[in-house]
């Protein structure tokens, strides 16, 4: 149980959760491997992560990159791996109604932390995020986890997140770097290649949101997800779950992001006990 948040205000917490996410919204997730929460976080909670992401881009950590090519008009940046040094993110990560609204869409008795993701694109950014998976780039197996894309700016239709409805049932397609589509991590030919969702889209149900400041949308890890260019800025901070069935998976490559020393400290097949996941709910 995170010091963060006492009984009481865990009960408080679940209340508002389970006021959202609704027994129809639980089974959309289960059928479509996302779905859009709105409200879930307050107007305070919304200016308290803006200012963590205001603090984060104007000291970006070692860990960040840009993601955008310098001849692009924007400019689009990501950061992972933030919560332990940032208080707003951790507070947002740890005691609000987020951790109660992954317990129950993921339908797991235990909720941990995984990591935090940041990505911001400033106004009139060009690059796309392409087509993929989020699971394949991680160390973990396991099908109880759960992304929360959290925009504290409003998000177009356009410039939204969006998804292939019902891809988190798989397969795995391999991961490639967003910038060179180079095969990183699994071995070329070890799962099969993306096929041409963006220009077959007719051929697939995709979903997406317009988005204020308060919403969010959550998916599963394997879910097919991308996302144009933004004309207006888009500061989005994602939060990642895992929940009961969530086990450490090392790889003999870098994962994305990476977690240096957690193979020594814990073994393959193990649950993600660790400091570095803490357990927000459950036994």
């Amino acid at each position: 149980m995170t010091p963060h948040a006492g009984p009481a205000e865990r009960s408080a917490l679940a209340a508002r959760a389970a006021a959202i996410v609704t027994p129809e919204l639980v089974a959309a997730y289960r059928r479509d491997g996302a779905v859009c929460l709105r409200g879930i976080l307050q107007p305070h909670e919304v200016q308290r992560l803006a200012r963590g992401i205001d603090a984060n881009l104007a000291a970006p950590s070692p860990r960040a990159i840009v993601a955008s090519r310098p001849e692009d008009p924007g400019f689009f940046i990501e950061d992972f791996c933030n919560w332990q040094h940032n208080a707003d993110y951790r507070d947002t990560a740890l005691a609000t109604a987020l951790p109660e609204a992954a317990a129950l869409l993921m339908q797991s008795r235990s909720v941990r932390l995984y990591h935090d993701h940041m990505l911001t694109k400033e106004p009139g950014t060009r690059a796309p995020t392409p087509w993929h998976q989020d699971q394949p780039y991680y160390n973990i197996d396991g099908m109880q986890n759960i992304s929360f894309w959290i925009p504290v700016d409003p998000v177009p239709r356009a410039a939204t997140l969006e998804f292939v409805a019902g891809s988190h049932r798989g397969p795995w397609l391999m991961p490639r770097s967003f910038m060179d589509q180079q095969a990183k991590w699994f071995p070329e030919g070890a799962l099969a290649d993306l096929p041409d969702i963006e220009g077959h889209r007719a051929d697939h149900e995709i979903l997406g949101w317009a988005l204020q400041p308060g919403d969010l949308v959550a998916f599963q890890m394997l879910t097919l997800h991308a996302s144009a260019g933004s004309p207006t800025r888009r500061r989005v901070f994602s939060l990642r779950y895992i929940g009961d069935d969530t086990r450490h998976a090392p790889r003999r490559w870098k994962t994305s992001p990476e977690f240096p020393g957690l193979a020594e400290r814990l073994p393959a097949g193990a649950e993600m006990d660790d400091p570095l996941f803490p357990r927000v709910l459950g036994p």
